[in-house]
């Protein structure tokens, strides 16, 4: 009986040891399973997917047959890939190409604009196509250039303008004192010469100074100290700067609105913009006229100066550009007056680094209105009207821009 009994133990002692045992190999390979990394997800090499999140161009991975296994939101936001397929038909030859000999390939291509993306012009793309593995995949990259392109197309123009720019008045300049060295035992031409001359000069060193005052504010870079700046001082002071060459054309110069308000800013760069605008509005305008600034809090967080003259007025095709560097809408006349055809375009980049914007009010024969708008910094003050003089309407029909 008792050998009965042990030999009953002895089974159960076996099939406990048995149980443990088979359920300690299916945790093993459950652990196994757990920790094992994960198969490669749409049939891309290991790390693969890992690599192109972080690329910072738009990636795409073809297939065998072409059929996209990934791609980036930036290459579907750019239109290079619809659904499973790489629709610009440029890089799909390439991928084939460099699936058929393995050669990587470079290039550089413009893309259309997706319907309804709003670019007229497309983008351009620097591409660089290479084999991925061994199963006839496909890596494309592309960096978009757009943007680089078009800055070096500005840089381009305004090197070529600048020469230009340049090259008139240091010409005159030659020519006149080889004409001064000719006319040397005639004293009335010699003062006639001279006086060309120092126009030229002044010409000369007024472009000198705004291409270093375009130079400083046309960067990304924030202004370096801004301050609290008093609108009526910076009015005052660019009125003063011009009552010169007003009061060679009679015209009179006057301003009204609000006392005490402020904005934060530059205060030289800000007066350097309204000065530009007075001195235009002089130059365009007939003798005996009035040119009027006016300064008002347009609503609870903003300051307006307008500009109002009533000169001969902008074409309407021209108003688009007028705020481009060395744009001028009357070559001859502009040149005439001494213009350097960057005054508006200061006014236009001295106005967004202060986070505000200028936008233009002109009829032709009824004269403009230029308005820059500013963040204002301090509640509105009361009301004044013409401390340079009446600061009624000179429009007949005020623009509201």
């Amino acid at each position: 009986m008792e050998v009965e009994i042990v030999a009953g133990l002895t089974g159960l002692a076996g099939l406990a040891i048995g149980l443990t045992t088979g359920l300690a190999v299916r945790v093993s390979e459950r652990a196994q399973q757990v920790t094992a990394p994960a198969a490669p997800q749409s049939g891309l090499p290991p790390g693969v997917a890992s690599v192109l999140s972080v690329l910072r161009s738009s990636a795409v991975v073809v297939d065998s047959e072409d059929r996209v296994l990934r791609a980036s939101s930036a290459a579907r936001a750019f239109g290079l890939v619809s659904g499973d397929r790489l629709v610009v038909d440029k890089l799909l030859a390439m991928a084939r190409l460099a699936r058929r000999d393995g050669e990587i390939r470079e290039t550089e291509v413009q893309v259309a604009p997706a319907k309804g993306r709003g670019r007229a012009e497309g983008r351009w793309f620097a591409v660089r196509v290479a084999p991925l593995g061994s199963h006839g995949q496909i890596l494309v990259l592309a960096e978009d250039l757009t943007e680089m392109r078009r800055v070096e197309a500005i840089r381009r123009d305004f090197v070529a303008n600048v020469s230009h720019e340049l090259k008139t008045p240091v010409g005159a300049l030659s020519l006149l004192a080889e004409t001064v060295e000719n006319a040397a035992d005639d004293p009335e031409a010699v003062r006639r010469f001279a006086g060309r001359m120092q126009h030229e000069s002044v010409r000369l060193t007024n472009l000198v100074q705004d291409l270093m005052t375009l130079s400083r504010i046309q960067g990304d870079e924030p202004l370096p100290e801004l301050h609290p700046v008093a609108l009526d001082e910076v009015i005052v002071e660019a009125l003063d700067r011009c009552q010169i060459k007003a009061g060679a054309k009679n015209i009179e110069l006057t301003s009204g609105g609000q006392d005490g308000l402020k904005v934060r800013g530059d205060e030289e760069l800000l007066t350097t913009a309204i000065r530009n605008l007075i001195d235009n509005a002089v130059a365009y305008s007939p003798d005996n006229t009035r040119v009027v600034v006016a300064v008002r809090q347009c609503d609870e967080h903003h300051v307006e100066i307008n500009v109002t003259d009533q000169g001969i007025g902008i074409p309407e095709a021209d108003l688009e550009r007028i705020f481009e560097r060395f744009y001028r809408v009357d070559p001859a006349r502009s040149r005439q007056t001494g213009g350097t055809g960057l005054g508006l375009a200061i006014v236009k980049h001295v106005t967004t680094k202060h986070g505000g914007e200028v936008v233009v009010w002109s009829k032709e024969g009824s004269g403009s209105t230029f308005t820059i708008r500013l963040p204002l910094l301090n509640p509105p003050p009361q009301s004044r009207e013409g401390r340079h003089g009446d600061a009624s309407s000179v429009h007949p029909n005020p623009p509201t821009p």
